[in-house]
Order: structure tokens, then sequence, then C-alpha cells
């Protein structure tokens, strides 16, 4: 949705970005006192370029994401990924995954898809920011410069269990009291090239709504 805004529109909201320490992997500081989890994926290496494959700009595909060192103890593993370079005020959520089996050793390219009913019923799916249980693919304003996109994943404890669709804010909650380990990887996009509208598109067909997030 955000291609068709101008590179200027882009330039202009350089200077407003979440940052990287408030993405829940930072803005929690769960790395003190619990376990580290090791992150990769076969499409990108940690704080390199997300394929194309994976964004609005083509299929928009979730990445394949692998991971080891998960504690013993731990009861489920929750996945969140957050665009630290979003120009809101807080990251903005691409995606919510929660009650993983903590015996499960990746997500496969694609799992974080919704069906075609809307719901995915081999995981359970939170709300992204723009309230749909699926993968937001990375869809960056032209001329914003470099987006990080964080993958995060965390081990918990028993406890309370989460509801059909959790929030970001659910999900904080849980991780504060039950977060036992934690880790994460970070693929980066940018939509720098100049975007051509078309002689029969109006400026109306062009406006986009970006999601406030207060």
């Amino acid at each position: 949705m955000l291609e068709k805004l101008p590179d200027a529109i882009g330039h202009l909201l350089d200077g407003q970005r979440a940052g990287l320490d408030k993405v829940l992997f930072n803005s929690l500081d769960l790395r003190n006192g619990t376990a580290r989890i090791e992150l990769s994926s076969r499409s990108f290496a940690d704080h390199a370029p997300m394929p194309e494959r994976h964004t609005a700009d083509g299929e928009g595909v979730s990445p394949e994401i692998s991971w080891s060192g998960v504690p013993p103890g731990t009861k489920s593993l929750a996945l969140i990924v957050e665009d630290a370079d979003s120009p809101t005020p807080a990251p903005l959520v691409h995606a919510i995954a929660v009650d993983i089996d903590p015996l499960k050793k990746q997500l496969l390219e694609g799992e974080l898809q919704e069906t075609d009913d809307g719901r995915n019923t081999a995981l359970n799916l939170g709300r992204n920011s723009y309230l749909r249980e699926a993968w937001l693919p990375p869809d960056p304003p032209p001329g914003h410069g470099v987006h990080r996109y964080v993958f995060q994943l965390f081990a918990l404890a028993d406890g309370e269990p989460f509801s059909d669709a959790p929030g970001r804010d659910e999900l904080a909650k849980a991780l504060r009291e039950r977060a036992i380990a934690s880790g994460s990887l970070i693929g980066t996009y940018s939509r720098d090239n100049s975007v051509k509208i078309e002689a029969n598109e109006t400026a109306a067909d062009s406006a986009v709504v970006v999601p406030s997030l207060a």
C-alpha cells in the first residue's frame, strides 16, 4: 500500500522512526537473566537485505525462520516481527504467532500466511498493525531509507493462555511474566526508487492512509 507514496513524502518522514529500542526484544530488557535463542533464515543473513519475494514488491510470502537454544522447561514459543523504522510512535507489527510447540525448530516459508478463510489453523496468529491475523509484507515508504524488520522469538514458561488473536500489548504482558529465553534476527528492506503514477490515476486513487498506533 505504501508503495504509492511519492519519494518526497518518504524523505520528509526520514527523521520519524519508531526506533530499535522500542521493539519488544529491547524495550522489555529480557536479555539479562534469560537464556539466548539463536535465530537464522535461509532467505537472508542477520542485518542483511530480505529478498523481494517476502515483501509487498514481490509475492509477499513470509520467510523461513529457524532457531536453536530453546531451554528445558519451555512450555511454548512466541514470535513477533516488528518494523523498527516505521514512521510511527511504536514499531509497526508485521506478524505475531503464539503457542508455538517448544519442540518446533522452524517456521516454514509461508507458514505465517492466513488461509483462504482468513484463519491459520496451524498456528495461533495474533493481530498485526492492520488488525489481520497474518504476515504483513514489508512495505516501507519510497525514499524513507532502510527499514529493519526484527524477528523476535521468545521461550515462555507456563502461565495464563493467550486469547485467540492476541495483540502486541497482550504478548508484552505475557513476556514480562513468563519469558525465560529470547533471540532476534534482523532483515532489512528499502524502497528508494522513484514511483511512477499512471496518467489515468487521480490523486484520490493514489492516496493512502497510514494506521495510527497511538
